[in-house]
């Protein structure tokens, strides 16, 4: 009887459950509205950490006492990147626009004189495009127009940004308690795991945990190292070439390297755009050159520095890529890869443990088969002698 009330009242709980969906599922994501300062804080944590733990152990030599500078230094030289790469971007930016916006018009006169040339040698049909720049002038007034209406947006999301910064102030804040506590919080972690857990189960999770961390710490840390060394060569190569927007370029370049595959191309995307309306042919030379420091990273530098912290082949990164790009957008292109790597590293433990439980190889041959042939070979060879 009381097994058969217990259904009923859990029947009850799941439809009133999928009746008021809208409702929980509401409250679930305001609870992650407002947990969301300290879910920033978990990733400033996790990116600072290997920065810390190498202050502690290279330059401090593992003081406990000293904790706290390595702390402080991994804050100190990630404020500094931060504002080196805003020193070298931002006036990068605001002269790139200010030229673009100068330019335009001679920009129009020379793509209008290209077009009249495609049309008058080889007959193309280009009247519909040129009459659109016979008239920049009342262009140029239509994209003024449109950065006037869009003032107010901006303005608005100005304000937003300034109402969070409690929210960024708690993300800090969080992630310097996290770091500071962190031999603390994985220690209460793992009673819990314990305590509420069998003792098998408890040790399995926390292995997994580990395993995930390994992953996507050899995976961030090392993409953040060949990031850098992208975006110099990129700069190197375009300053050797002469190209336009070097320093401004090889920052997207750099950056957007962080997607495995498919960063390079989608820095290269603006890029692109800027140099080709500054000279088409710029833009020729820096296609060739991307594809280029493309190829260079995929086969030699990148492999190079991630060694083996991924562990699954270029299809299975691919695949990732698109499917975590699917489903959560650039923020799964960039987190795929090391989940999909732990994923696949906890399928083939589980493959591996149900063959075995099988008496079967990863051929596909039975294990005991093999030991009477061994016997005999023994045998024979005893014989022998």
């Amino acid at each position: 009887m009381l097994e058969w009330i217990s259904l009923i009242f859990a029947s009850i709980a799941f439809y009133l459950f999928l009746n008021n969906l809208g409702y929980f599922v509401g409250g679930f994501r305001e609870l992650l509205r407002i947990l969301s300062p300290f879910a920033g804080g978990v990733v400033i944590a996790f990116v600072l950490n290997p920065m810390s733990k190498w202050f502690h152990r290279v330059l401090l030599h593992g003081t406990p006492h000293l904790r706290w500078v390595a702390i402080l230094l991994s804050y100190i030289v990630a404020v500094l990147l931060l504002a080196l790469l805003a020193w070298l971007v931002v006036p990068q930016i605001a002269s790139s626009v200010a030229m673009l916006f100068n330019s335009l018009p001679g920009y129009f006169e020379g793509l209008q004189n290209t077009l009249l040339y495609l049309q008058d040698s080889y007959g193309l049909q280009m009247q519909s495009v040129l009459r659109i720049l016979d008239d920049s002038e009342a262009m140029m007034r239509e994209l003024y127009n449109v950065a006037v209406a869009a003032m107010p947006q901006i303005v608005t999301t100005i304000g937003s940004v300034a109402s969070n910064f409690v929210a960024v102030f708690t993300a800090v804040a969080s992630s310097v308690y996290m770091l500071s506590g962190k031999d603390k919080l994985i220690h209460q972690i793992k009673t819990l795991v314990h305590a509420f857990l069998p003792e098998s189960v408890a040790n399995n999770t926390l292995r997994i945990c580990h395993y995930a961390n390994e992953n996507f710490t050899g995976f961030f840390v090392g993409k953040i190292i060949d990031s850098a060394i992208i975006g110099v060569l990129t700069f190197v190569l375009m300053s050797i070439l002469r190209l336009d927007f070097a320093l401004l370029v090889s920052v997207f370049v750099g950056i957007t390297n962080i997607i495995p595959v498919f960063g390079p191309f989608i820095g290269a995307i603006p890029s692109i755009f800027i140099l080709l309306l500054v000279d088409p042919v710029q833009a020729l030379i820096f296609a060739v050159l991307i594809l280029f420091i493309q190829q260079l990273d995929g086969n030699f530098i990148g492999p190079k520095i991630l060694g083996q912290s991924i562990g699954i082949s270029s299809l299975w990164v691919l695949f990732s890529i698109v499917v975590g790009g699917d489903l959560f957008g650039l923020v799964g292109m960039v987190v795929g890869v090391p989940l999909f790597a732990t994923l696949y590293g906890l399928l083939h433990e589980v493959v591996v443990f149900l063959l075995d439980r099988r008496g079967i190889d990863a051929e596909g041959n039975h294990l005991d088969a093999a030991a009477p042939a061994e016997q005999t070979t023994e045998s024979e060879t005893a014989s022998a002698h």
